[in-house]
């Protein structure tokens, strides 16, 4: 397997591009109703759509990639969107050692006011130094400037894609808060602009380090002591 062009030539977005920011996953697959496991979580790059670990041998020859589930919503792992599109800016996360980037915004629970760093697409307040909150919001914001998506679309390997690294595929099913461990990272930075190091804009903490920990709610758990009776005292008979 050689190396595969990005299609949508003429600054227009490629199928496999439109497909991965507007799919549907972790749904159950209608092909695969009475399987276990049956939710999509894999995007066939060469057929534009989503599918489930059941579906994956059918598309041996096409380049697949997995998408996980963070915060409720779809991540995929940095290290292989960066092959694909450049990420440079968009703020990533480190979950497990692994840095993962959102597909789609997420939903805010109160409206931006305005100030500090916001994404630049649907201002959702961001960590400095970083522009967009997920890879949509960094591909709508090109469009909206009527710059070429191909200044940002990578020629891809399909070997860095194949099949055989689904065979053993074990379904992430991280739907809980956000984790403890859940750092936010610096993002890439391009060969032609390097940005100076942050000095901790962007949101209260500050480290010199340059990763900051994403704010959480821990779960409070509230115990009770179990408290019993003593035995009753009766009055001495008269």
């Amino acid at each position: 397997m050689g190396r595969r062009e990005y299609v949508g030539g003429g600054g227009g977005m490629p199928g496999w591009l439109g497909g991965l920011v507007e799919e549907s996953f972790f749904v159950g697959c209608e092909a695969h109703e009475s399987r276990r496991k049956n939710e999509k979580n894999i995007f066939c790059l060469g057929c534009c759509t989503s599918i489930c670990t059941h579906c994956a041998p059918a598309h041996r020859s096409h380049p697949l990639l997995q998408v996980r589930r963070y915060v409720y919503n779809d991540v995929v792992r940095l290290d292989d969107l960066e092959k694909l599109v450049d990420c440079c800016f968009v703020q990533p996360y480190t979950i497990n050692s692994a840095k993962v980037v959102f597909l789609k915004p997420r939903p805010q629970s109160r409206p931006s006011k305005g100030s500090g760093n916001i994404c630049l697409t649907c201002d959702r307040i961001l960590q400095e130094p970083f522009h967009f909150c997920s890879l949509s919001c960094k591909v709508d914001h090109v469009l909206l400037r009527g710059e070429d998506l191909s200044s940002i679309l990578f020629r891809f390997e399909d070997s860095d894609f194949a099949f055989s690294r689904f065979e053993s595929l074990q379904v992430d099913e991280d739907d809980g808060p956000i984790a403890a461990n859940a750092t936010l990272e610096q993002p890439a930075q391009s060969k032609e602009e390097r940005l100076p190091p942050s000095h901790g804009g962007g949101g209260s903490g500050s480290g010199s380090s340059g990763t900051r920990k994403s704010r959480f709610f821990p779960q409070i758990v509230l115990s009770l002591n179990n408290r019993r009776k003593g035995a009753p005292h009766r009055s001495p008979l008269s």
